[in-house]
């Protein structure tokens, strides 16, 4: 159970998982009961922009989670390693990764979560500061399984800077459909949803609320009369997720799919200008993303920008040595397969 990521060093450094107390957002849906591929995709939803970047990580990247913005936060036994797979994430301020999927089919999304709480450090774990989690499955995992067993050598760090706190939890799903949700809850006691019937998250309460809230409904012979939830609460999200996902029609194609799950993104989404928990605090949400995981393509959408954009991670080098790739999706000219768009850079996580 990992939510609010943190951001360390510069004023604007909020990264995008870095969420004042006032925010409260992000859906992941998982769309694995159709018969021709597993899809998934999730809205990022902040008060302020997150100024995240696509970026492609080969393999062989070294990653020290004991490191947040280049700041040493642990040298008890940091987690430590270099990445088995490579991936396509969405980087927040360049602190770590909120989204993402690797080369096995295996994605990842990091989602703000109220209550989060690590617990007190356990020197026996490798240390890996929050914004880093999902990485660390991408880099290592190439399945909900593994991942789940390579989770339990580690233990997340919670970061504050100015009184912003690394609440996040986390959710995983694979090309086989399977699916994990991770949470950390008072006293660092760890859940894990294991079951690819968990198809959304939102954020607080706890999963098992979410579940039981979401029993009480009954949408067998729904029509457009039905009453459903409607506002941008995550209890009331997660019930209109779960309600529009049960109800796609089998996909002809992956266009097709991809269009499903962005639209079923976009009924959950946060409109500008939406209120939050307190009177005068406003979010909304400023990107979705969509993930063929069986093909491996990312698909990305800004809520300011016209344009769905996306790529297909086979077709990117991701053998050892070859460079870090980088794209600002915030570009109105950008359109469709922009594979060659990309450039050279750095990460500094």
């Amino acid at each position: 159970m990992s939510k609010r990521a943190r951001s360390i060093g510069s004023a604007v450094a909020i990264a995008a998982l870095l969420v004042p107390i006032t925010a409260d957002a992000c859906t992941r849906i998982l769309w694995n009961t159709n018969d021709l591929a597993v899809f998934a995709g999730r809205t990022m939803d902040f008060p302020v922009s997150t100024e995240p970047v696509i970026t492609v990580l080969p393999r062989g990247i070294r990653h020290d989670g004991g490191l947040f913005a280049g700041a040493r936060i642990d040298a008890v036994n940091p987690a430590v390693w270099t990445s088995k797979y490579g991936s396509i994430v969405t980087s927040v301020y360049g602190a770590g990764t909120a989204d993402g999927v690797n080369e096995k089919g295996v994605a990842m999304h990091l989602l703000y979560f109220v209550p989060a709480d690590f617990g007190e450090r356990d020197p026996s774990k490798g240390g890996l500061q929050a914004a880093l989690w999902g990485q660390y499955v991408l880099d290592n995992a190439a399945r909900v399984e593994e991942a789940i067993t390579l989770l339990d050598g580690v233990q997340p760090l919670m970061v504050d800077h100015e009184g912003i706190k690394a609440t996040v939890h986390l959710a995983i799903e694979d090309a086989s459909g399977d699916s994990a949700i991770i949470e950390y809850t008072a006293g660092g006691v760890k859940t894990v949803y294991h079951d690819r019937a968990y198809q959304v998250m939102t954020n607080d309460p706890s999963y098992d609320q979410q579940l039981a809230n979401y029993a009480k409904y009954d949408f067998t012979n729904a029509t457009r009369s039905t009453p459903i939830p409607g506002n941008t609460d995550p209890k009331d999200r997660f019930i209109r997720a779960n309600y529009y996902l049960n109800w796609l029609p089998e996909p002809k194609d992956t266009r097709e799919a991809i269009a499903s799950i962005i639209a079923v993104a976009r009924n959950v989404s946060v409109p500008f200008g939406a209120p939050n928990r307190e009177p005068g605090s406003l979010y909304n949400t400023e990107y979705r993303t969509a993930i063929d995981l069986t093909n491996r393509q990312y698909f990305f959408e800004f809520t300011t920008t016209p344009n769905v954009i996306w790529m297909s991670l086979d077709k990117f080098d991701l053998t050892e040595g070859s460079p870090v790739l980088l794209l600002d999706p915030n570009d109105m000219s950008l359109s469709g397969d922009v594979t060659a768009d990309f450039k050279p850079g750095t990460i500094g996580y």
